[in-house]
């Protein structure tokens, strides 16, 4: 093994190492979920050398000097005020969803009109109408970090492929017999997961093209999917009240976690794939260990249905959206809830993490997005101007930008 390069990564801070292996680059994360300012960054490095070959003493001062940067970006206080920037009118129908690429420069809309449309997020010119779909577009994604390919999932029980930068369309992967709902890339942009209204998820060949797997054993609606960041396990919710973890390469189920009395909202993995955080229609989310499929805690407290939940991105806070009005931030160590966000007039369907993890994002039906600071439950601003609920909110990979997308047809970009 040859060392080729490093490749920093601010969020959640970490080193890629870029390296040679008979022949083929590879490459392989060293996570810092822990780092901060006090960290001493030559007692992290002696660390580093001790578990991992490819540093050698040789490399010992480059890897501090990273380190040091890592720490640099954590100091900058995230104090952004977020400034209407413009709205598009994106669609003749209402939007389903909205999600940046990783470097922040483009956009991409669903719509109940049929199509999706690539953005650029600076001028707010439209790059490109995604076209081919027979009915609503309601799942998308980027294959980010690469960003060159966009999959859409439609109601028309089909998930089409395209090219990021001309539009064209590689694929359409047929084979569900229901609306599909969710869809993700694995990280290596190999695959993509589709979940349907069917019960069942399936996973696709970005290559080729071909189905790779059906996964069954659902019993009802598969609502949520994702991948975990090694891209090895896939975790699926469904309103049959269970969540599912699956083996990618095997296309075995390695465990049903079974505990949630409603149908699931949302299911994400940590970002060291140690835990899944599930929200569900039974007003609770609950913790499990990704390993054995056991239930760490419930987290409760919520009022009314949780609608959407996420990890920030260091894996170690949790945050929840409810149809109750407010949002709840819980440690994913003590499972305490730390801060409840209260404010929002009516549900709130849709919450993240900034990527600095020190903010969150909320969209509610009271046509309303909020930022809060996690650790007063300070409302910072109210995001307004929609005349309809929002159904969607993003940050950008640096933080300094949000996209909200409503039922009024538009979205709204904020800097």
């Amino acid at each position: 093994m040859r060392l080729k390069r490093f490749l920093l990564r601010y969020y959640p801070p970490g080193i890629i190492l870029e390296y040679e292996q008979r022949g083929n680059v590879r490459t392989k994360s060293i996570d810092f979920l822990d780092l901060t300012l006090e960290t001493n960054p030559d007692e992290l490095v002696a660390e580093i050398k001790k578990s991992e070959p490819l540093i050698t003493e040789s490399r010992a001062d480059q890897v501090k000097e990273l380190v040091l940067q890592l720490q640099q970006k954590q100091a900058q206080q995230d104090h952004h005020r977020f400034c209407f920037c413009k709205e598009l009118k994106a669609h003749i129908l209402p939007l389903t969803n909205v999600a940046f690429d990783k470097s922040g420069l483009r956009f991409i809309t669903g719509s109940y009109d049929r199509t999706c449309r690539v953005w650029d997020t600076a001028s707010g010119t439209e790059l490109h109408t995604l076209q081919g779909h027979r009915n609503v577009v309601y799942a998308i994604a980027f294959n980010n970090p690469y960003g060159d390919k966009i999959a859409t999932g439609s109601f028309d029980k089909t998930c089409k492929l395209w090219c990021a930068e001309t539009g064209k369309c590689f694929h359409t992967f047929r084979g569900h017999m229901a609306e599909i709902v969710c869809l993700a890339f694995n990280p290596q942009s190999t695959l993509v997961a589709t979940g349907s209204m069917d019960s069942s998820a399936k996973l696709w060949d970005v290559e080729t093209g071909k189905e790779v797997s059906t996964l069954t054993g659902h019993t009802a609606e598969v609502l949520s999917l994702c991948f975990n960041t090694l891209g090895n396990q896939l975790v699926t919710g469904s309103c049959d009240h269970t969540v599912a973890i699956w083996d990618v390469a095997s296309k075995r189920r390695l465990h049903t976690l079974i505990g949630h009395m409603g149908e699931i909202s949302n299911v994400q993995f940590n970002w060291d794939c140690t835990l899944i955080v599930s929200g569900s229609m039974d007003k609770t989310c609950k913790l499990w260990a990704a390993g054995s499929g056991k239930c760490v805690a419930t987290l409760t407290g919520h009022t009314e249905e949780v609608l959407d939940v996420c990890f920030d991105l260091r894996g170690q806070l949790i945050a929840t959206a409810s149809a109750d009005g407010t949002a709840r931030v819980f440690s994913a160590t003590t499972h305490k809830c730390l801060v409840t966000l209260r404010g929002h007039d009516g549900e709130i369907s849709k919450i993240c993490f900034s990527p600095q993890g020190s903010r969150v994002l909320t969209a509610g039906s009271d046509k309303t997005a909020r930022l809060w600071d996690i650790q007063s439950g300070a409302c910072l601003q109210v995001l307004e101007g929609h005349t309809d609920e929002i159904f969607s909110c993003v940050f950008n990979y640096e933080g300094d930008a949000i996209i909200t997308g409503s039922k009024d047809n538009t979205c709204r970009v904020w800097h």
